[in-house]
This record gives C-alpha cells, structure tokens and sequence, in this order.
C-alpha cells in the first residue's frame, strides 16, 4: 500500500509539472507573438506616417526643402556684407531672432514672387501673350518681391512705436528704483518684470540685456545694444548717458531724474503735435464725405423744383 501510494503521489506530481510547465509555455508564447504583432503595427504606422528612415514622398519633399534652407542659411546668414548685416538689424528690431530668419527671408520673397506671378498667369482675363497680360505677371512679381520688406518695415514701425510709448515709463520707474538703493543691475530686472504686462516688447530687450550684463558684457556696451534693438533714439541717448556719468562720476541718479523729466516732456509734446495736427487730418474726410452730403441736401430741392417747372 505504501508503495502504492507514492506512486500516486510521484504521478501527481509529474502531472502537476507537465500542467504548469504547458500553462508558461502558452503564456509565453502568446507574450511573444503579441510583442511581434506590436512591433510590425508599429513599424507599419512608421511607413504610412513617414518615418525618417521611409522612402515616402513626404520624408523626400522635408528632405528636399531642408536642403534647400540650409544652402540659404549657409549662402546668406554668413554673408559680412553691409546689406546682410542691414537686414539682420532689421530683423532683430522687428523681433525676429532665429538665426535663420535671413535665409528664409529671402526664400519667403522669391517664393511669393514667383507665386504671385503664376497666379496673374492662370488667373487673369487677359488673353494669352498679350502685353498686357505680362505686365500683370511683371506688377504681381514685384509685389510678392516687395511684400515681405513691407511687412518687416510695418513689424518694425509698430514695435519702435511701443518702444516709443513705454520708455518714459520704463525711464520712470527707473528712478524710483534708484532712490530706493538698487544698483543698475537690479533696477533693469525689476523694472523689466514690472512692464512685462503693458510693454512686452520693451520688457524682452530688457531681459536680453540683463542676459549680456550676466555674460559677462560691461553696462555700458548692454545699454548700446539695447539701443541699437529698440531702434529708437531715446534708447541711445539713455546708453550714452550712463556711460557718460559712469566715466565723470557723477551722481547717476540725478542724470535719471533729468532725463526721465525729459523722456515727460518729449512724450507730452507727441501727443500735442498729434492734437493740433487732427484739424489738418480730418479736413480731407469732410471735404470728401460731408461736404457732397450737404450740397445734396441743400441743391436737390432748387434742382427739383427748376426740373418740375415749379418757380
């Protein structure tokens, strides 16, 4: 009997073995075809979305257009003409500043030009070869040469007209900074975040020239570049005048209070010149619109009455 029973027990156990040693092998297995499925679904999205190692029209056309932006990069961005170094001011004036903004200025520029003249050529009335339809395709081309100059001169205008308007502000609470005890430093980085709501423009220059005076760069050569990014002249007149009190040691607090009554004064006189310049602006809209509706209105009667022969 003792036998029997471990041979029933050595049975059951073999059993109980070969049971759980199936149950891993199936788990396993079906681990291992889900983990294949995954990885051909996941190589298969990579094809149809085009994945940089593809061979898929998209991947080609980025490929083709990085190309083509890097040749501009490497042709314009490292031109040391002064028409390139021009351009770069004007897109550092205008906020622009990726290091590519010049290639795909240029690029931008040719694109719309030839885009606007293909558009005059399958769009127009004109016929076919006639003249006229090529100055169309000539007047379009220019203008989508032209346009993008425009547009950088009227992002330009509109920032300097914010510089403009918030640096007798920026100039004000610089003062107050001062008289409190902060150096020049910690007056820039206060007032650059307590302007940061009305003036956003002005508030990121000012960070920038926080970042050079933290680089490494001397006050006097931040507050130049200031100027030179803001475009405006009260900017370079405030560097040449830290400057000038840095050299003779004198009170630089005194030249801020002066220059910011100034900075006042200079905003007080734009906005009179603009009021007395409204007469002069609105006459043209009278003339054009009101001063018709009253003839009108006062000679349509006369002419109605000689019409109808009623004296």
């Amino acid at each position: 009997m003792d036998l029997i029973s471990a041979s029933n027990s050595t049975m059951v156990a073999v059993l109980v073995f070969l049971a759980a040693t199936t149950f891993a092998f199936c788990v396993m297995a079906v681990l291992r075809v889900q983990g294949s499925v995954k990885r051909r679904a996941a190589g298969l999205g990579r094809l149809i979305e085009g994945d940089p190692g593809s061979r898929s029209l998209r991947h080609s056309s980025a490929k083709a257009a990085q190309r083509v932006i890097e040749y501009t990069t490497k042709h314009y961005t490292d031109g040391s003409g002064e028409e390139m170094k021009a351009l770069r001011r004007r897109m550092i004036r205008a906020g622009i500043y990726e290091p590519r903004a010049v290639a795909y200025f240029f690029l931008g520029r040719t694109i719309l030009a030839v885009a606007l003249a293909a558009m005059v050529f399958i769009f127009a009335p004109a016929a076919k070869n006639s003249p006229v339809l090529w100055l169309f395709m000539a007047v379009g081309g220019i203008a989508g040469y032209i346009a993008p100059s425009m547009y950088l001169d009227r992002r330009i205008k509109a920032r300097q007209s914010e510089h403009q308007t918030g640096f007798p502000d920026f100039m004000d609470l610089l003062v107050v900074c001062a008289d409190a005890g902060l150096s020049m430093e910690a007056s820039l980085d206060r007032v650059g975040r307590e302007l940061s709501a009305s003036y956003p423009s002005l508030t990121a220059n000012i960070h920038m020239t926080n970042l050079e005076i933290r680089a490494g760069r001397t006050m006097s050569e931040a507050l130049e570049h200031l100027g030179d990014r803001l475009g405006v002249e009260e900017a370079r007149a405030f560097a040449t005048l830290i400057q000038q009190s840095a050299e003779l040691g004198s009170s630089i607090t005194e030249a801020l209070r002066v220059y910011s009554d100034d900075m006042r004064h200079k905003r007080l006189s734009r906005a009179e010149e603009k009021a007395y310049s409204l007469p002069a602006k609105l006459s043209v809209p009278m003339m054009v619109c009101i001063f018709p509706v009253l003839f009108v209105v006062i000679l349509l009667p006369v002419i109605v009455r000689l019409t109808l022969g009623n004296y």
